[in-house]
């Protein structure tokens, strides 16, 4: 036998029309070719397997034994080809397999639980695996697979992924549950000298959302602390004398209260990230569905 690299699909679509139809002529119909170009196909065929494959009979032509073996592995070759197309539907009640998603402990406490709830209730085979939020690894995590999603902050997603706005939100200004400043009106002055803690999931640093808004007034905050997560925040600001700006929807906190300030910095939007190569994938579309549905335009908007 000739090197078998060398056959086309076009080659295996003849094969199987002559094996169906018993003659060149009807093979030749079907296809929409001419009897010309399917002799031409069978020849190389004939080449490449030194055997006739089929033979003239009185009723058209048969199959050698040859033929009749290579049918089944033939038709094989074809239904693996089908298996690539992708569904014509997505069933995510069929879905067995494993979905990677990045996330702060913010968003693990806001956005995982209505998250989970639809996906337990439609896609019960789908098992969700929850990162540690990494934003100067996120994009080779993205490439490489390893990661399917962030759910994050716009400023730290670089440029290069695509993303979804899911809600916006705003940060409330606390102190312990009793401090003498809660419930005061201070404006941004008051504030400013005080000790703050800051939350910075990312990089161990002493920079905050919150600065630009502060400089823009004219001010400098006083941070005295830096904690990566924003449920150990609580706790640190209910053992001192530190206020911090936390977002509003993981509060309120008994640990802590808040501060009326007279003027408040601007809302931030909450995203989810991902690699451009998911963007057509159907199990990802549905999931940036559930987020969709999981915080409708009309709450996402409200603050």
């Amino acid at each position: 036998m000739n090197d078998i690299s060398l056959i086309d699909l076009k080659q295996l679509r003849v094969f199987k029309a002559l094996l169906k139809e018993r003659s060149v002529t009807r093979a030749a119909a079907q296809m929409g070719l001419t009897q010309q170009a399917v002799s031409a196909q069978l020849s190389k065929l004939r080449d490449t397997f030194q055997d006739h494959l089929f033979l003239r009979s009185a009723q058209g032509i048969i199959p050698t034994p040859l033929a009749e073996q290579l049918e089944p592995r033939v038709n094989a070759v074809f239904e693996s080809l089908a298996a690539l197309a992708p569904p014509d539907r997505f069933d995510p009640a069929e879905v067995q397999t494993t979905f990677a998603i990045s996330a702060t402990d913010y968003a693990v406490a806001v956005i995982l639980p209505r998250l989970m709830a639809k996906v337990r209730a439609q896609a019960p085979g789908l098992k969700l695996i929850i990162r540690d939020f990494e934003s100067d690894r996120l994009y080779p995590l993205l490439t490489s697979g390893d990661l399917d999603l962030a759910l994050t902050f716009p400023a730290f997603v670089p440029n290069n992924c695509q993303t979804k706005w899911l809600f916006s939100e705003y940060h409330i200004c606390v102190t312990r549950s009793d401090s003498p400043l809660q419930n005061r009106q201070l404006s941004i002055g008051d504030i400013a000298d005080l000790p703050q803690i800051i939350v910075s999931p990312t990089r161990a640093n002493l920079i905050g959302s919150a600065d630009d808004w502060f400089a823009s007034k004219g001010y400098s905050r006083n941070i005295v602390m830096s904690v990566p997560s924003f449920s150990a925040a609580p706790a640190c600001i209910a053992s001192t004398d530190c206020i911090a700006f936390l977002p509003s929807r993981i509060l309120p906190n008994p640990l802590v209260r808040p501060i009326l300030l007279d003027d408040s910095p601007p809302c931030f939007d909450v995203i989810a990230a991902w690699h451009p190569r998911s963007s057509r994938d159907p199990l990802h579309k549905w999931i940036l569905s559930l987020l969709q549905q999981a915080f409708p335009a009309q709450e996402s908007t409200k603050l």
